[in-house]
């Protein structure tokens, strides 16, 4: 770990970022290893100063839009928190109040709410190949807009949440592994069990499992990706976590057994998500306006559901793991026995224990979104950080 801020300096100027300048944040698996690397030094760094009460603003004036096709709390949040920091002021795009309703294009939408924009932050994750589709076509409309002079600079596009991926959870969630283990070289080895735990809810997105065996299996770790039969998740992704698995020295495997995940592993994430196969049939179900047949799909998937109660995150399975102390990550919210739910993902006693753990894991997103939008309009962020701690600026005026 950096003892002090310059040394997070002299870690982001070995970094090859160039790639990033100018650019958006779709799916971590997209990104090098030393753009990886410089989005948590970065995300630290951008800490460090705050956490100094030196201010992080590169921007005096500009909008940062969100556009959230799903519910959330903190992701929404962070997105905001993140544009704050660099001095950008956050506006949602609330799409029943505007012009798409009556037919507007994408192409039209996304330029005429980018003429001040610096970043556009996109949550749509509920329909299998339509959200990061989305999330591209956003990203071609403005560049054509930046091209051709309608915008005077070109927003960043950053990914909260689509069908495939969650960067900004995933990418929070390891930050927070790192600063739990001391160091990214520490993680060589160590076991993160991703698996399927049971909830009385359906259709919850797979872009958190498949962000964490995308992202987990890049630092030499053991991932194993755990659930019942038949709830697979997208055949492309387990490419891609092999593929870094075999890079990175570590491995992969898949399992149908919670506990066989949980034994001596180092790290949990025991998190609910639906089929993928059932996901495609929904997706084409919403787009047939067949609401009858998502009716029939929901009671069908929750019967599904209620077969696999006992996969659960209880304190039984917790002593599964090494010295029966893992580290237990959720993205929030959990389903909570007893709490949120008759029965869920995690029983209550585990979750307590790990209530601080869990808070501080989230805190991690909003710096990893301020890193990714800075590295695209940053070319060189090492200087451009060093400038910010010799400016310092104050976050806040104490009386």
């Amino acid at each position: 770990m950096y003892q002090n801020f310059n040394e997070m300096i002299k870690t982001i100027e070995k970094l090859k970022t160039d790639g990033m300048y100018g650019g958006d944040f779709f799916l971590t698996w997209e990104k090098t290893d030393d753009e990886i690397a410089a989005t948590f030094a970065v995300a630290d760094a951008l800490r460090s100063l705050r956490e100094r009460n030196i201010s992080p603003a590169i921007f005096n004036s500009g909008l940062g839009i969100s556009i959230f096709r799903d519910n959330s709390t903190r992701t929404r949040f962070s997105f905001a928190s993140a544009c704050d920091l660099l001095g950008l002021t956050v506006r949602d795009l609330e799409e029943g109040k505007s012009q798409i309703a009556h037919g507007e294009t994408v192409r039209e939408t996304a330029n005429m709410v980018s003429f001040m924009a610096e970043a556009i932050g996109i949550r749509d994750d509920m329909y299998i190949g339509k959200g990061n589709k989305y999330m591209h076509e956003v990203s071609d409309a403005v560049d054509e807009g930046y091209r051709q002079g309608v915008l005077e600079q070109r927003p960043t596009l950053v990914n909260l949440q689509c069908d495939i991926d969650h960067p900004t959870q995933c990418m929070a969630d390891m930050d927070h592994i790192i600063h739990e283990f001391g160091g990214v070289e520490n993680l060589k080895g160590r076991k993160i069990a991703m698996t399927w735990a049971y909830s009385p809810s359906y259709g919850k997105p797979l872009s958190v499992p498949q962000g964490v065996i995308g992202l987990m299996t890049r630092f030499g770790m053991d991932v194993v990706l755990a659930h019942p039969e038949g709830y697979e998740v997208m055949g492309d992704v387990i490419d891609v976590a092999n593929k870094n698995a075999a890079a990175s020295g570590g491995s992969f495997k898949q399992v149908s057994s919670m506990e066989e995940a949980f034994e001596g592993a180092d790290i949990v994430y025991p998190k609910s998500w639906a089929p993928f196969s059932a996901m495609e049939k929904r997706t084409v179900l919403y787009g047939d306006g067949d609401m009858e047949g998502i009716d029939r799909l929901e009671k069908e998937l929750l019967k599904r559901n209620a077969e696999h109660t006992d996969w659960c995150c209880t304190e039984d399975m917790m002593k599964r793991t090494k010295d029966g102390k893992a580290l237990y990550l959720h993205c929030l919210p959990a389903d909570i026995n007893s709490v949120s739910c008759e029965k869920g993902e995690v029983e209550a006693s585990v979750f307590d224990r790990y209530r601080t753990p869990l808070y501080r894991q989230a805190s991690f997103k909003p710096y990893v979104i301020a890193a990714m939008i800075f590295l695209s309009k940053v070319k060189d962020p090492a200087s451009a950080l060093a400038e910010l701690e010799k400016r310092a600026l104050p976050v806040r005026n104490f009386g």
